[in-house]
């Protein structure tokens, strides 16, 4: 079992995971607030460059230096480009993403160094932003036996409400279903080994498991349980330490960031 570890920065906690032990990370709490990932680095790794991106729950993931030099894909402006997840070349470099009740990803490579930070919301999860770094760490040289996935703090399935039509469509990702037909559709899901989805009270209406459908989408891959964690803690359930945009409709998030290193 991978283990979490609470850790303080000026008496401000934070969250490591034994998985990702041969680097650099931190998924920081709201207590941490205001303080941005340019801040958050030299707690770190003072000497690494510092990323982030302008997220917008989609499946797109940038490299440094596509945000340094410029792709001619991304619209240029004075704030960081749109994406949702970003992906090292070198090391020393840091990649941040930014949640609330939505999945922080971070994913790292034992033989490369490389690292990724993704923001996996339900929308990016039916988009499979995780493979989707995956993917081009693969493109960059990395192979699934090396990678290592820690996925922090967020909203629990238990108490995260959707429509049935959303959980089918993220259901869809790991299960051969028809989605238009949503009563079979949910059955189906329900019936699946270690489900993601559960029943909910009110009709028309699902608990979703987030992270469970990305182990399930990264298992799926080839990806072995070892080398996946998930964080034992709930964004909405854990006030104390997180923010949750279902729990205060605040427009607040939390960031987690991992350092790429050398091999």
């Amino acid at each position: 079992m991978h283990t979490w570890q609470w850790r303080t920065w000026n008496d401000l906690p934070y969250l490591t995971c034994s998985l990702l032990d041969s680097w650099k990370h931190g998924f920081f709490t709201q207590q941490c607030h205001p303080q941005l990932p340019e801040d958050l680095t030299l707690v770190l790794q003072p000497s690494a460059a510092s990323y982030r991106v302008k997220q917008v729950h989609g499946n797109v993931i940038l490299t440094p230096s596509q945000i340094e030099t410029g792709d001619p894909n991304i619209v240029k402006s004075l704030e960081p480009p749109a994406a949702d997840g970003l992906i090292t070349e070198q090391s020393h470099q840091a990649v941040w993403v930014c949640s609330a009740d939505c999945t922080p990803v971070l994913i790292a490579d034992e033989l490369t160094g490389q690292v990724a930070a993704v923001h996996a919301g339900w929308r990016g999860t039916a988009q499979k932003i995780v493979l989707e770094a995956i993917a081009q760490l693969q493109s960059q040289g990395s192979h699934l036996k090396n990678l290592r996935v820690a996925m922090g703090p967020a909203i629990a399935g238990e108490v995260y409400q959707v429509s049935e039509q959303v959980a089918a469509q993220v259901g869809a990702t790991i299960a051969p279903i028809d989605l238009s037909n949503l009563p079979d559709a949910i059955a189906h899901l329900r019936q699946m080994p270690n489900s993601p989805v559960f029943d909910d009270p009110e009709p028309g209406r699902a608990r979703l498991d987030v992270r469970q459908v990305n182990a399930l989408q990264l298992t799926q891959l080839g990806i072995s349980p070892d080398q996946i964690a998930i964080a034992p803690h709930c964004t909405y359930q854990e006030p104390s330490y997180f923010f949750s945009y279902r729990r205060s409709r605040e427009k607040k998030a939390q960031w987690s960031g991992i350092v790429s290193r050398e091999c």
